[in-house]
């Protein structure tokens, strides 16, 4: 175990049932760390900033549903006491992860496009495109181009806010798969805000258990199929297995981060 550096797992979840918690537990527990679970959404669960690493999941609803909400305003003062703290050279640097749902929040904490609902919910595994820096980004070095993530969407982030991007010294790093078919413009599916935030609007946790969790319910085949096709349904169950799906995407996105904050953390403790 990483006895020194500890981990908070902030749950979007609002009380739903899920297995991104699960998911995010087993990837954590993998790679050495112990963790407190933080119900922020639900319950107003808040976690100090005494951690080092920080991860935000998913949820369900709109990601603007914590307007005026008490949980929300604390999840902001959290992240403006974690950003400050890292803009001193000094200090321990705070590592943070943001999840689906946590993206969407992310992109409008830091004004960094328009949060707006999708046409139509997307639900299922999908190719997800590296940008010119995503081809650069060391989480997504062993992933192919396109990858495969599990996606559950209905709201996306799209209109950059590039002066903003600029700003920060951020990096749109994944789109969404190409749609010749279709005259909409492609949704943001990661973003590297710095160093130690890093955001993904795919689910990088998810495991072949997790998606057959979902796949074999009646109405989310029913689903899949009424707007895929199922050819489709049967490949996106295949790519539940196969070592080119979500299982790489699995090994590498989150367990990266992990690694690389553990990694810089640990240089700072010498």
């Amino acid at each position: 175990m990483e006895k020194n550096i500890k981990a908070a797992i902030i749950d979007l979840y609002d009380g739903e049932t899920n297995q991104g918690i699960r998911c995010i537990k087993d990837i954590l527990f993998d790679n050495g760390l112990k963790y407190d679970l933080f119900d922020m959404r639900g319950k107003g669960e808040n976690p100090t900033t005494d951690y080092d690493i920080y991860i935000s999941s998913g949820g369900p609803g709109s990601p603007w549903d914590g307007e005026g909400k008490k949980w929300e305003e604390d999840y902001f003062k959290l992240m403006d006491a974690l950003w400050a703290n890292n803009q001193n050279p000094a200090n321990r640097k705070k590592y943070v992860f943001f999840i689906c749902h946590s993206f969407q929040i992310m992109v409008r904490y830091f004004s960094l496009g328009e949060v707006v609902r999708r046409n139509s919910k997307s639900f299922g595994i999908m190719p997800i495109h590296k940008t010119k820096s995503g081809k650069l980004e060391i989480l997504f070095k062993n992933l192919s181009d396109p990858f495969y993530a599990a996606d559950f969407r209905e709201w996306q982030v799209i209109q950059p806010n590039l002066q903003k991007i600029d700003l920060l010294g951020a990096k749109i790093i994944a789109l969404e798969k190409v749609r010749p078919h279709v005259d909409l413009e492609r949704a943001i599916m990661a973003i590297r805000v710095s160093d130690e935030f890093f955001g993904t609007q795919f689910h990088p946790e998810a495991d072949p258990e997790s998606m057959l969790y979902h796949f074999m319910k009646p109405e989310r085949k029913e689903h899949v199929v009424s707007k895929y096709g199922e050819e489709r349904y049967n490949e996106m169950l295949n790519l539940c297995e196969s070592d080119e799906g979500i299982k790489s995407t699995r090994k590498n996105v989150l367990p990266g981060f992990l690694k690389e904050a553990i990694k810089q953390l640990n240089k700072e403790s010498i």
